[in-house]
């Protein structure tokens, strides 16, 4: 069935994450890092959808979009979708630096994963819940991993596998459904 999806990215870890789940369904992803897609907004599933949408316009072929960001319960959700800006600005000491003295610190990760193909788009979001830890572990993973502890965890992100991490990971799920879905309509009848 299908062999290759066009997975459009500049991010080499998410490539790797979600690369692993789709082996898994029997597909490969392809990393498409030429385009520059790099919406803003408040909604994970807009900036996914109307990420897709541009780049299959652009490349005239179906794509694979993810986007994720940490909601920080003290924070009022902050970064949220400006988790990516806010990691490049502030950094994990600038996050944990917020939340001195601040008791506290549940947090969530999630994910929303879009496939624009000749059949529309398909959507599919993933969260994990968690808690944001007092000091940073573990040098696996990117961006906010070493911080963060899912339940039932003591470990960070950063200090798990990828295959570890894609156990419980927003972008897992996110990505498993979104591939389950496009798979099935594959299938389907016009």
């Amino acid at each position: 069935m299908l062999t290759k999806l066009c997975f459009v990215t500049s991010n080499t870890h998410k490539f790797l994450e979600a690369g692993l789940v789709a082996r898994s369904m029997g597909i490969e992803l392809e990393m498409c890092s030429n385009l520059k897609l790099e919406l803003q907004g408040d909604n994970l599933e807009e900036i996914a959808m109307k990420s897709a949408m541009i780049a299959y316009t652009m490349l005239s072929r179906p794509v694979l979009v993810e986007d994720a960001g940490l909601f920080v319960e003290a924070l009022n959700g902050f970064p949220g979708p400006y988790s990516s800006y806010v990691y490049k600005t502030i950094g994990i000491r600038g996050l944990l630096k917020l939340l001195e003295g601040v008791e506290n610190r549940a947090a969530y990760f999630k994910s929303a994963a879009a496939i624009a193909f000749e059949r529309g788009v398909l959507l599919a979001t993933g969260e994990v819940r968690g808690t944001i830890s007092t000091e940073p572990r573990g040098d696996l993973g990117f961006g906010f991993d070493p911080v963060f502890v899912p339940l039932g965890e003591t470990r960070t992100f950063a200090e798990m596998t990828i295959e570890e991490k894609n156990l419980r990971s927003h972008r897992a799920q996110a990505v498993r459904k979104v591939l389950e879905a496009y798979v099935k309509k594959l299938v389907e009848p016009r």
